[in-house]
């Protein structure tokens, strides 16, 4: 089904904004020389229908009921619109009910045809190999749009939807909330101040994945869910049957839906080091991944899954930041680097070595957690630099959910692409973007790893591609193992594609 659309968006391609500047012309023509802010005719607090963002929300059984809710921010906008295909999820009946006036969908496609003259803006939180046809589709008509992490399901994918959010002139956010963590500007700034000197190492790691994973392909069932639409919920992806082992949640460890460890945790832990150095595209990227024995002697080879474990190493080039290669090392499924020398003794790893980031530079050590937090800087003349706390709001109300990272976003919205807004939001497209290719460039190698050829003898198999592949970033092209460019993208179901 071809998801374009002959509207043209308008230049500045916020609705909200084109709504309040006529009202806005129209309150001026008729007053006369008496100009009154409308805080004042309607009293402290008020917000203006026309100062209203109206947000249609896709996805919102899991994740996606914070991200909607938290873009809602208690009633400074509308949610008009919403859109899940399993009707009977907790949360999706819990946010039916939270809005009762908002439009109810299962097919997000009738639901910007319906309801496209109302939506400015979009939350899509639905599995990741949906991300980007819901995101397309909607930037394509003009909408605003705020997509969960990963950004996308493959890197062809993320390359398209950064290109498009500049084309159709849109503000963009990513869901990876810890990038408005302000604690991120800290670590930027003792970089930039040459506390960390020339950074050579990064590793990173994670406990995920926390649901089943490098387990055999399951049975489907008979029986699907009656307010499940299954054949949506595959949208683009390849038609197999329904099993609960894929959905809710769980689809997140098969290749078909979803994006493994690295997909769920990887734009979150990648995130600091990426804005710290200043990181563009890989060059070369190496991968070895954990085996699971059902039978003696017989490794499973499950292509479909992804690994219950692997180690990732990426190289990044030298960058106008980092005069230096970046190894960057990727560790999940509980696996995670043996503490540094700079650490002292009694100090922790971060979040208790569950998830972490360390940053090793020739005058120091940063370490961090998942989102950013809570970072320390160790110099090799042993001293210790801890951020300071999260600042608190200075009217002493309650910090924004998730460091504001949907409420900043909606302000973008109002105040327009390019505004100083949108250029001071920290996961625009612009930025997250080339970060999820580079996420993604770890699982192009695990599935690369796992490609395998009979021997000549047919004894056993050869595995060509487990070995270090070298990345052309502009072209989005694998130079020194061709077969494993098929993972760069993938072929979308008949009736489904992406057009920009």
């Amino acid at each position: 089904m071809n998801l374009s659309d002959n509207s043209t968006p308008s230049q500045n391609s916020a609705g909200s904004t084109t709504r309040r500047q006529f009202l806005q012309a129209g309150a001026l023509a008729t007053a006369g020389f008496f100009i009154v802010p409308r805080h004042v005719l309607g009293g402290k607090g008020f917000i203006a229908p026309s100062d209203k963002l109206n947000i249609a929300g896709v996805g919102f059984g899991g994740k996606g009921f914070s991200d909607t809710n938290n873009s809602y921010n208690n009633g400074a906008n509308n949610i008009v619109a919403l859109c899940d295909v399993d009707w009977g999820l907790p949360r999706v009946k819990e946010n039916f009910t939270k809005h009762p006036n908002a439009k109810r969908y299962k097919d997000f496609r009738e639901m910007l045809d319906k309801e496209g003259k109302t939506i400015d803006a979009v939350t899509v939180s639905t599995a990741d190999h949906t991300h980007a046809v819901v995101a397309m589709a909607a930037m394509m008509r003009g909408k605003h749009v705020y997509v969960q992490k990963p950004l996308t399901h493959n890197i062809y994918e993320a390359r398209m939807l950064t290109e498009a959010a500049r084309k159709y002139k849109v503000v963009t956010q990513m869901g990876n909330q810890g990038s408005s963590n302000p604690q991120q500007k800290q670590m930027v700034d003792w970089f930039d101040k040459g506390l960390l000197g020339t950074v050579h190492t990064v590793n990173l790691w994670t406990n995920r994945p926390v649901w089943p994973q490098g387990i055999p392909v399951p049975a489907a069932v008979d029986q699907v869910p009656v307010d499940l639409d299954w054949d949506l919920w595959l949208g683009p992806a390849q038609k197999v049957g329904y099993t609960p082992a894929y959905h809710p949640f769980k689809w997140r460890g098969w290749w078909n839906f979803g994006a493994g460890a690295l997909g769920d945790i990887g734009c979150h832990i990648m995130d600091t080091p990426f804005r710290v150095l200043g990181l563009g595209y890989p060059t070369e990227v190496e991968t070895s991944i954990g085996q699971v024995f059902i039978k003696d002697w017989t490794p499973e080879y499950i292509p479909e899954g992804c690994p219950p474990s692997s180690h990732v190493e990426l190289k990044f080039p030298a960058t106008a930041k980092n005069k230096s290669v970046v190894k960057m090392i990727w560790e999940d499924g509980g696996i995670r680097p043996f503490r540094p020398d700079m650490l002292p003794e009694g100090e922790p790893m971060p979040e208790n070595g569950e998830n972490g980031v360390l940053i090793h530079g020739d005058k120091g050590l940063l370490v961090c957690g998942m989102y950013g937090e809570d970072p320390k800087l160790y110099t090799k003349d042993g001293k210790k630099i801890v951020g300071d706390p999260k600042p608190k709001p200075a009217d002493g109300s309650k910090p924004l959910p998730e460091n504001g990272h949907q409420v900043l976003w909606t302000e973008a919205c109002k105040a327009g692409f390019n505004s100083k807004e949108h250029k001071a939001l920290t996961s625009s497209f612009d930025f997250a973007g080339p970060l999820t290719e580079s996420v993604l460039m770890g699982n192009l190698a695990i599935r690369s790893y796992t490609v395998r050829t009979p021997k000549a003898d047919g004894k056993g198999f050869n595995y060509p591609g487990r070995k270090r592949l070298t990345w052309d970033g502009k072209n989005m092209k694998i130079t020194n193992f061709d077969e494993a460019n098929q993972f760069v993208k993938r072929e979308y179901r008949e009736g489904w594609s992406l057009n920009a």
